[in-house]
Order: structure tokens, then sequence, then C-alpha cells
């Protein structure tokens, strides 16, 4: 694959080619920034960790230059952490046994521009050579307008796809919004099978987030867990760690659909439910 970017990067830990990577991809995850992925898609990676018929590729949409820093990395400038920040995401590859992880190495400008057609060809041309079934994006109810347009330029490539090549599955995930607000009909459970060991280490391995002023690792974990008991208020817990997605399959499968009104949708779903149990629950006699 071809990457224009000079910050651009493919990594393929077995060492085969690219396209054989993408093409025995069963699950892709689309992040904005390094550590997105790892973040919002384990259910893919620990779905497809060690499995012979399942594997997981990971995407990263930008060049994570602009990111905040503190102690150690403090004074490094944005090249320097532009690279160390692609070293680190090549790190969680080999950990979660990734069949490929792609870096291409936008800046966020260039993300959020929606005249700008860059990020979706390149998208298109992964998804075209990976056929997944099942595809991890932001959901378009976060709040950070970097993941926000990542999640719409994917929805453009995948809308692109002929019918028939487009993912059977595609999940709206949490990273700077959690998705505990949505009900529960509206809600995909993803639950993240065993193997916390690998979960704690992959969310460990950005190291210039963590130890630069930003404790994604336990922030993550705290959200999975939480998720997995506060999901039901009547029962004991069932899950130990849960990942809420939202499910943007409809968006992809009906060209018609508009990803605001759908989204709103969901909202008004939630707004519904909240009036219906104060009224019900404020009636007298």
């Amino acid at each position: 694959m071809q990457l224009k970017n000079p910050d651009a990067d493919v990594y393929v830990p077995d060492e085969s080619t690219v396209s054989e990577a993408l093409a025995k991809t069963t699950h892709l995850a689309v992040g904005a920034h390094q550590d997105d992925i790892e973040f919002m898609a384990m259910h893919g990676v620990l779905e497809c960790f060690r499995q012979a018929d399942r594997w997981f590729s990971g995407v990263t949409v930008t060049d994570g230059a602009g990111s905040p820093r503190s102690g150690p990395y403090e004074k490094h400038s944005d090249d320097d952490i532009r690279k160390i920040r692609v070293a680190e995401q090549r790190k969680a590859a080999l950990v979660g046994d990734y069949a490929c992880q792609i870096q291409l190495g936008f800046p966020s400008a260039v993300v959020k521009d929606a005249a700008k057609d860059d990020v979706v060809v390149y998208l298109k041309a992964i998804f075209e050579g990976a056929t997944p079934e099942v595809v991890y994006l932001h959901n378009p109810a976060d709040k950070h307008d970097t993941h926000v347009a990542c999640c719409l330029r994917s929805i453009a490539a995948l809308r692109s796809l002929p019918a028939d090549k487009r993912p059977e599955k595609v999940y709206g995930c949490e990273v700077w919004r959690g998705l505990d607000w949505l009900l529960e009909s509206d809600k995909q459970i993803l639950r993240l099978y065993d193997r916390a060991n690998i979960a704690e280490a992959l969310c460990g391995v950005f190291d210039s987030q963590i130890s630069g002023g930003k404790r994604y690792d336990l922030a993550v974990h705290g959200r999975h867990l939480a998720n997995a008991t506060f999901y039901e208020s009547h029962e004991v817990d069932k899950y130990e760690r849960l990942s809420f997605g939202m499910d943007l399959t409809p968006l992809i499968k009906d060209l018609s659909i508009n990803v605001a009104d759908f989204t709103l949708g969901l909202l008004r779903n939630m707004k519904d439910d909240i009036i219906d149990r104060i009224v019900r629950m404020n009636r007298q006699g």
C-alpha cells in the first residue's frame, strides 16, 4: 500500500504482505488517534486474539502530533511525539496479535475538513482489501471533533462500497463519551471475554499519554467495570467487564438515512424514556 503522507506507517507483525494481512481480517477498527483503537475496540481485539479463523486489524487516521503532554514528555516537540506514538501503536499491534496496523498520518485538520476526500479514498481502499465482517468506529455522539469527523469519513467510505462488500455489523464505540445513556433496546453489549491481562497490557503501552498526564489506562478499565455493574439494576452482575456500542449498521445498509437524524433519534428515545418514567412515578393514586 502506497501512502503519500511521510508520517504514514504500515506494520504487519507476522511479516506477511499487507494484502495477505488485510485479506484475512475479519474485525477492523478505525480510530482517530494512536490508542483510540485499544480503548474503544477491545471487544474486537479479544474476539480475535489467538484465533485461527478470526483476525483483527487497526487503522489509525491521524498523526497524533497535537496531544497534550507533561512530565517526562513535556519538552518533546510535536515531531518527537508523533514518532513516539507511531512506535507505541506498533507495540500494541504486536501485543494484541493484530493482522495489520495501518497509520495514515493525516493531520487532524485534514480529517476534519469535509471538503477533502483523501481520508475517504484511503479508507475505502482498506475496506476493499479487508472486507471485514465487523467494523468498529467512533460513535457520532462523541464530543471530540476529530473522532466525529473520523466516524463520518469512515461511514462515507463504507457507503461507497458495493452493497455486497459492506460489513455485516458496524459499531460506534465509546471514547470521549460513554454510551450507557442508550436505551437497552438501542445498546449493543460488547462483552470483554477473559484475558484482562491482554486488555491491560494494550492500554498500558501508550506511555506518552499515560506518563504524559492522562491516566487513560485506569479510566478505560474503570469504564468497563462500571458498565458491567450498572448494566442491570435488579440482578447480580452477569459480566465482569463490558463495553457498549451504538449500532451503526443501518447507516451502511440504507444510504438514505441521515447520520444526524439517526443519532438524534437515539437521543429522543432516551428523552421519551426519562419523561415516561417521571410521569409514571409522579402519579397520585
